[in-house]
């Protein structure tokens, strides 16, 4: 019974991703934070390619983290659960002229590739939305070859509960296909269970634009204003946490952290 009820839950969160990102592919292309992003030249930086490597980007959304690895490798197959954000992300490589990426419709965690077969994979802030992500980084380490690389982007919470607890309702209030971000410290955690070894990790501030990071989602102004009801009642040290600047009765920004992990796959 159990099983049946987690099963429900998994297929209702993916049925919730497929939904908000089918509306919002377009939106993800060209967003600024997804576009650019001083986590996203880390990525890249961190990769060390030769121009040999077969990369696997999980959850490619806007096509980002392909776009930039393709003219540094041999191959990127780039994977994503929303037949839209696939689309989108082909014509925004084509315009680009990359010619050397393969889309495959697929999920994040039961990947549809043999054991073995990629030199590098990539995820980037995708994981907070997968309901198992043990099962995720387990199947990134299957499918890679010995010796190859896991880098992960995504966003992550304080280790303080109340703060954890602050940003997560935030996202979820925000977007019902959020599950969870999660701390660094759980992150170097799952990854080393999953049998990875830590190579590096780096930690960046992100600031959101309020209205710009809520009409991604396309809220509703209702949904909108009770959201900024929440962030201007929270409490003032998770105000001072997470510099929540408010001009007027508005909130104007507030800031975040992500982290760029990389993990080794021991030859």
């Amino acid at each position: 019974m159990d099983k049946e009820k987690r099963s429900e839950g998994e297929e209702t969160t993916k049925n919730a991703v497929q939904s908000q990102f089918s509306r919002s592919a377009e939106a993800y292309v060209s967003s600024p934070i997804h576009a650019q992003g001083k986590d996203l030249h880390k990525l890249v930086e961190i990769a060390h390619p030769t121009g040999n490597e077969h990369v696997l980007d999980i959850a490619t959304g806007g096509g980002h983290v392909a776009n930039a690895l393709a003219p540094l490798v041999h191959r990127v197959t780039a994977l994503d659960l929303t037949e839209e954000m696939l689309l989108a992300a082909r014509r925004f490589l084509e315009k680009n002229g990359r010619t050397n990426v393969d889309f495959v419709k697929g999920d994040a965690e039961t990947l549809p590739f043999q054991d073995g077969v990629f030199d590098i994979v990539t995820c980037r802030i995708a994981a907070h939305h997968f309901p198992h992500v043990a099962s995720f980084i387990n199947e990134a380490f299957r499918v890679l070859k010995p010796g190859g690389s896991f880098l992960l982007v995504d966003n992550v919470v304080p280790e303080e509960e109340a703060f954890d607890e602050f940003y997560n309702e935030l996202e979820k209030r925000r977007d019902y296909s959020h599950h969870r971000a999660w701390k660094k410290s759980e992150w170097v955690s799952m990854t080393e269970r999953a049998g990875f070894e830590i190579g590096e990790w780096h930690r960046f501030t992100k600031t959101f634009k309020f209205d710009e990071w809520c009409d991604r989602m396309h809220l509703s102004d209702e949904q909108k204003q009770g959201l900024t009801y929440f962030v201007m009642n929270a409490p003032e040290k998770v105000k001072r946490k997470f510099r929540i600047e408010i001009q007027g009765r508005q909130v104007d920004t507030f800031q975040g952290e992500s982290i760029v992990l990389k993990a080794v796959k021991p030859a």
